[in-house]
C-alpha cells in the first residue's frame, strides 16, 4: 500500500527547486495517531537507486522530474531528505514556478512503501505514535496542503552550477 505524507515550507528560485521533502524527528498529528520519521529512513531507498519521481500534488500526470532522469536529486543529511528538483519547461514546471514564487505552494510530501519492520508502533500516553525507520521511496511531491509542517522549498533565481556530487558519501553520511 502506497502511504503518503506532507511537509512545510517551500520557496523557488529561477529554475531550481531545492528543499527537505521530509524533516527527521519532526512530529505530525495524522488522524488517530502521530508519526515521526527517523534518521535513516529513506538511506536503504537512496542506495538502491530506483527511480523516484518528483510530482505536483501526488498526480502521476504531473511530474516534474526523475533522479533516474537526473532533474531530481535526492539525499539525506541531519535534518532530512534533502532535494534539488530542476523544473521542466512545461505547464507545470512554469505554473509551480509561480505559485512558489507567490507563497501559494509551500510545502513538500512524500508517496512510500514501509517494508516488514520499517515502521515501530507504540502508545506514549493515550497517543498511539509511529516511527518511520526505513521506507521504499516512490515519489516526492510539491504541494500546498502539508502534514509535516516542517518541510521546505526554495527556488533559486540564478541558473544552478552542477558540480559532481557523490550519492554514495552522502549515504555513507547517514549510517
Amino acid at each position: 500500500m502506497l502511504e503518503i505524507r506532507s511537509h512545510g515550507t517551500l520557496t523557488a528560485k529561477g529554475k531550481t527547486l531545492s528543499g527537505y521533502a521530509a524533516v527527521f524527528n519532526s512530529e505530525a498529528v495524522l488522524g488517530d495517531f502521530t508519526e515521526v520519521i527517523r534518521q535513516g529512513a529513506f538511506a536503504k531507498s537512496l542506495a538502491t537507486g530506483s527511480n523516484i519521481r518528483a510530482l505536483y500534488h501526488h498526480q502521476g500526470d504531473a511530474l516534474l522530474g526523475t533522479t533516474k532522469g537526473g532533474t531530481l536529486q535526492l539525499r539525506e543529511d541531519a535534518h532530512g531528505l534533502a532535494f534539488s528538483l530542476s523544473l521542466p519547461d512545461t505547464t507545470h514546471g512554469r505554473d509551480l514556478a509561480i505559485l512558489v514564487e507567490r507563497g501559494d505552494v509551500s510545502g513538500c510530501s512524500f508517496g512510500f512503501r514501509v517494508a516488514p519492520g520499517g515502521d515501530r508502533w507504540e502508545h506514549r500516553g493515550a497517543q498511539l505514535v509511529r516511527e518511520l525507520l526505513a521506507v521504499d521511496l516512490m515519489e516526492v511531491t510539491l504541494t500546498a496542503d502539508p502534514a509535516y509542517q516542517d518541510t521546505t522549498v526554495a527556488m533559486r533565481s540564478r541558473p544552478h552550477q552542477q558540480t559532481h556530487v557523490d550519492l554514495n558519501a552522502y549515504w555513507l553520511q547517514t549510517l
